[in-house]
């Protein structure tokens, strides 16, 4: 959701009424991001997923790169920005929502993962993933990475 959409949006009482977390999976050597498939579309993303009882924020969206992309890491605790996007629900309608992102330093990448059946997954260059990626927020964040936010 660009961010004349969500003023928009905001001016309209269309609030995000959902948050979800997601990690920006980085390979520190190689100054690389690794991006995902949806599961619907098929188009590349981030890992992300809702929150989780019992973890932190960073926490849940180390689980998600897990789960969605079969990555081990370290993740930052401290967060690395938000984009919103509109999540499409079984109704028809779309849910504005805000994705909180936390950047995790990959040290182990799986082939054998919970989702690995059902998405692919690509190691692209930080401005190679902005372009790859249709959220403008997210394009953002990906294009103002630099050399120190990949080192953990």
């Amino acid at each position: 959701m660009s961010r004349f959409s969500r003023v928009i949006n905001m001016l309209l009482g269309r609030r995000p009424v959902a948050m979800q977390v997601g990690a920006i999976c980085c390979d520190p050597d190689a100054q690389k991001v690794l991006l995902v498939t949806s599961r619907d579309t098929g188009r590349w993303v981030i890992p992300k997923g809702w929150p989780m009882a019992g973890r932190s924020l960073s926490e849940a969206a180390a689980q998600e790169a897990w789960e969605e992309a079969g990555v081990r890491g370290d993740i930052k605790t401290r967060e690395y920005g938000r984009f919103g996007y509109d999540k499409g629900q079984d109704s028809g309608f779309a849910v504005p929502v805000e994705v909180r992102v936390f950047l995790l330093s990959v040290t182990t990448l799986h082939d054998d993962f919970p989702e690995a059946e059902e998405r692919k997954r690509r190691w692209f260059s930080p401005a190679e993933a902005a372009r790859m990626v249709i959220e403008p927020e997210l394009k953002a964040l990906l294009n103002s990475l630099k050399h120190h936010d990949f080192q953990l």
